[in-house]
């Protein structure tokens, strides 16, 4: 226990531990709102074959609409290494601004697109440490997603100035549809809430053409039926809330820092602890000013003996992680013989996993224990 209490004061002295965000594990939830937006211009074909001569509404027609909005719920899995896995459902919702059609507008618009889907979606969590560029609470992701789209034209009607025919459409088609991801997340765990994060995302989501019926209509009543195809793109800006419910625990708060011994006392062994970024072996600019104090101290106390034993987390293989401590171990050894530390005096270990600092579940990246504990003795 005191060996614990003095490693933990040595963090604190060393390091100080930067929340960050963690790779989502096991299942979670996630709902989002925004804005949502159909692509400009959008067309519609129309193949009303029927009418008189000079008064049809065949060919093609640009639409746009005003700013809606969008909803989605999702249910989803974390493999624990950044890649996630889930299943969405989602609503879309605009209304018609505007219509136009052989270079004249329509007048008299009403109505509403509207989108209900399915969606199968992959995500992969970026971490910055990969990059090396430490730790951070904002988690970048980017996904791609695959599905089936109902839309539905809800009640459109607009006439057109040119031949004074009113299109008609009321139906709904569905097709298949894909989407593209890009947002960040951000936990939540300082509210007290482990596992809840704030996301906010860009979404494009594109469907094949669904072709539905309508109708052409003039002063006599029904002047023609055919079909339209529609073309459906959406850029849509979401916040939302996912909440994962097996995120292990934040590590415990850090121990008080024990009193200074007397002078006149016998000095202990001194521990420094030099940290590294996840999958690393490189040394920080941090890491090196840690690595000189306990050099310049070595000389200073006029110790016998330097122990350097490396460690990992238990995300990943152990066996690699065996490999990778070791690693970390004699790149830490290297920079204090670079110091002027004689290397008869140093014995470097390599622990793997096996001795964490923080015990945490498998497959957890955890930064505490992703370390080079240095001993003066």
């Amino acid at each position: 226990m005191k060996l614990r209490n003095a490693l933990l004061a040595a963090t604190v002295m060393a390091a100080p531990v930067v929340a960050s965000a963690q790779p989502v594990s096991g299942p979670y939830l996630g709902g989002a709102i925004g804005w949502n937006q159909p692509v400009d211009r959008q067309h519609i074909d129309s193949h009303l074959p029927f009418g008189a001569a000079g008064n049809r509404l065949n060919g093609r027609q640009k639409s746009q609409f005003e700013p809606g909005y969008v909803g989605l719920m999702s249910l989803g899995w974390g493999f624990g290494n950044g890649v996630r896995a889930e299943v969405e459902g989602n609503f879309r919702s605009n209304e018609f601004d505007k219509l136009r059609g052989a270079g004249a507008p329509f007048a008299g618009i009403r109505g509403s697109q509207r989108s209900y889907g399915v969606m199968a979606n992959a995500f992969y969590d970026l971490d910055f440490a990969n990059f090396g560029l430490g730790s951070s609470i904002v988690q970048p992701y980017i996904g791609l997603g695959a599905g089936y789209v109902w839309d539905e034209f809800h009640k459109l009607n607009a006439t057109s100035l040119p031949s004074g025919q009113r299109l008609n459409i009321d139906q709904s088609a569905g097709h298949f549809a894909y989407q593209g991801i890009v947002g960040a997340a951000v936990p939540l765990t300082q509210f007290g809430v482990r596992g809840l994060s704030l996301t906010a995302e860009y979404r494009y989501l594109g469907t094949l053409e669904p072709r539905l019926n309508a109708t052409a209509y003039n002063a006599a009543g029904v002047a023609s039926r055919g079909k339209v195809e529609v073309e459906n793109g959406n850029h849509s800006v979401l916040i939302g809330l996912r909440y994962a419910f097996n995120q292990p625990a934040p590590p415990p708060p850090p121990m008080a820092q024990p009193a200074p011994a007397p002078v006149s006392a016998v000095q202990p062994a001194r521990t420094y602890l030099v940290f590294f970024d996840w999958d690393r072996a490189d040394l920080t600019s941090r890491a090196r000013e840690i690595i000189t104090e306990a050099a310049q101290n070595s000389r200073r106390m006029q110790v016998t003996r330097i122990e350097v034993a490396g460690h990992a987390d238990r995300s990943g293989d152990a066996a690699y992680n065996q490999r990778l401590s070791q690693r970390r171990a004699d790149a830490v050894a290297g920079e204090l013989v670079r110091e002027g530390v004689a290397r008869s005096a140093i014995t470097i270990t390599a622990f793997g996993e096996s001795r964490p600092l923080v015990p945490t579940a498998d497959n957890v990246r955890e930064p505490q224990n992703r370390r080079v504990e240095i001993v003066l003795r």
